[in-house]
């Protein structure tokens, strides 16, 4: 009889982004994740997580059953490190994804992008964010929609949009900006483009795109029907991706596919260091308006952490596919 996949208790907002890293992690690490949403509760919906004096109090209960500390925890961000760090305090084995604004210490292992500037022995460094794309699944995404994308000339540029938040601005000038960039190389260079906006994406930016790519040589996902973004990563000769994304960028580059970066008004010192270390590593460029093309193979450390996992864990490596 095939021995049963190890459980994973995950505790996480329930958010895409941190569903893909925590989900990534654990089935690229041979785990079955079971994921139990946190969710702050009154006044501590207000109050930045490390300042909770009470973390398992500041939250709706998690639903944990009484063997939680036969599992292995994996939590993701501030509010997730503050309660990962109040388990392990009661016994369970903590695995930390992001800089958990805590002391390293504090959880059995930890696993953060460079861009976090965190260390220390249980520390595990990664230059791309977490995810679960992995070839097998890419060559079943390419299998999928290769045919419902084939009306469209090639190259094939996949165009993934993101949208606004804290750091960058992506509104009715920027998709205007991005829209005309987009066009103009779809004529100019004779390409085809397929382009997916995300949930974030402004409706006035994704009207925006609509209308300048309107044409035989363009399709834009009107979000009704199966998400193509898989499909879109696994069949582009080259992905445009806008700046504000850590997860989409880290995501792209794990294809064998060129990436270009779009950029955004605003800042972040931490994305900044990201994008930074892609492009020293030959692996993303800026986005100028035209088709760029160059040899890049994919980069994906998400195999590094989910190997740390398993050592920690004292489970054999597995065969990433």
């Amino acid at each position: 009889m095939a021995a049963s996949i190890p459980t994973a208790t995950v505790i996480a907002a329930d958010l895409a982004g941190m569903r893909s890293q925590t989900f990534g992690l654990a089935q690229r690490a041979g785990l079955d994740p079971h994921l139990h949403a946190l969710v702050p509760r009154g006044i501590w919906r207000h109050v930045p997580a490390a300042w909770w004096p009470a973390p398992l109090r500041a939250i709706m209960p998690l639903g944990l059953g009484p063997d939680y500390r036969d599992h292995p925890v994996i939590s993701i961000g501030g509010s997730g490190g503050a309660v990962g760090a109040a388990l392990r305090r009661h016994g369970a084995r903590v695995i930390q994804v992001q800089n958990p604004r805590l002391s390293p210490a504090r959880f059995d292992l930890v696993i953060a992008n460079r861009h976090d500037r965190i260390s220390g022995p249980n520390v595990v460094l990664t230059r791309t964010a977490l995810h679960g794309v992995t070839p097998a699944l890419l060559d079943q995404a390419r299998r999928e929609w290769t045919p419902f994308l084939a009306h469209l000339p090639r190259p094939l540029v996949a165009v993934l949009v993101g949208g606004g938040n804290g750091r960058f601005r992506l509104g009715r000038a920027e998709g205007a900006a991005l829209a005309t960039q987009l066009a103009a190389m779809m004529r100019r260079d004779r390409v085809g483009i397929a382009l997916t906006p995300s949930r974030r994406t402004d409706p006035e930016v994704c009207g925006a795109l609509q209308r300048a790519l309107a044409g035989p040589d363009a399709w834009v996902w009107d979000q009704t029907g199966p998400n193509p973004y898989m499909g879109l990563l696994a069949c582009a000769d080259v992905v445009v991706v806008t700046m504000d994304s850590v997860s989409m960028i880290s995501e792209a580059v794990a294809t064998s596919a060129p990436v270009m970066v779009a950029s955004l008004p605003g800042r972040s010192r931490r994305i900044g260091h990201f994008l930074h270390d892609l492009t020293q590593a030959g692996r993303i460029r800026p986005f100028a308006g035209r088709l760029e093309t160059w040899p890049v193979t994919p980069l994906d450390d998400t195999v590094m952490a989910a190997e740390a996992v398993r050592h920690y864990l004292g489970l054999a490596a597995v065969v990433q596919q």
